[in-house]
């Protein structure tokens, strides 16, 4: 895997190269905030692909829909949705290759509920990346009693069938596992 890190920060692109996306795949993008995994996934799957920019806040949607705008990016479909909830998607079951969930475990109480919604809307063998803070660095990032741990995750994943693929750090900052319906 190439090196994964920017100021020690995460670099998405370099993230998203590394990962067996598809011309065409559908994914989304679940607390996308201002689109930082949206915008380079947009760009791997081309414009056979679709992207679904889904977060609670309405001015999360309209920056990512500027940036793609911007971008010339016309695979990427914002939609407001409570993904804390079973269908709080909207998306059709066995819908997505990829659901990706970045820092959003650690800002809900609904943990599970979130990862039971990501279950339901993947493809069989539909892969999700989750992205969270890590416990080794408290510089930046939420108080340490709002991260979630590996282990935490690892624990909900396989409660609700999902198979751990791949784990690896993400900058100073992060962890990111890639898990399998």
């Amino acid at each position: 895997m190439e090196k994964i890190l920017s100021n020690q920060f995460i670099d998405p692109e370099t993230i998203v190269k590394n990962l067996d996306l598809k011309n065409g795949d559908q994914v989304a993008d679940f607390g996308c905030g201002s689109g930082f995994f949206s915008i380079p996934f947009a760009r791997a799957v081309s414009d056979a692909g679709v992207v679904w920019s889904l977060d609670i806040l309405s001015s999360a949607l309209e920056a990512v829909e500027s940036q793609a705008k911007t971008l010339g990016l016309l695979n990427i479909k914002t939609r407001r949705a409570n993904v804390e909830k079973i269908n709080g998607s909207n998306l059709k079951e066995d819908s997505m290759d990829w659901v990706i969930m970045k820092d959003i475990l650690f800002q809900n109480k609904n943990k599970e509920d979130i990862i039971r919604e990501a279950y339901r809307v993947l493809k069989p063998e539909g892969k999700a990346l989750i992205m969270e803070w890590n416990n080794k660095n408290f510089m930046v990032g939420p108080p340490k009693e709002k991260r979630v741990s590996q282990q935490e995750i690892f624990n909900m994943l396989d409660k609700n069938k999902f198979i751990i693929k791949k784990i690896f750090p993400a900058g100073d900052f992060h962890y990111v596992i890639i898990a399998e319906k």
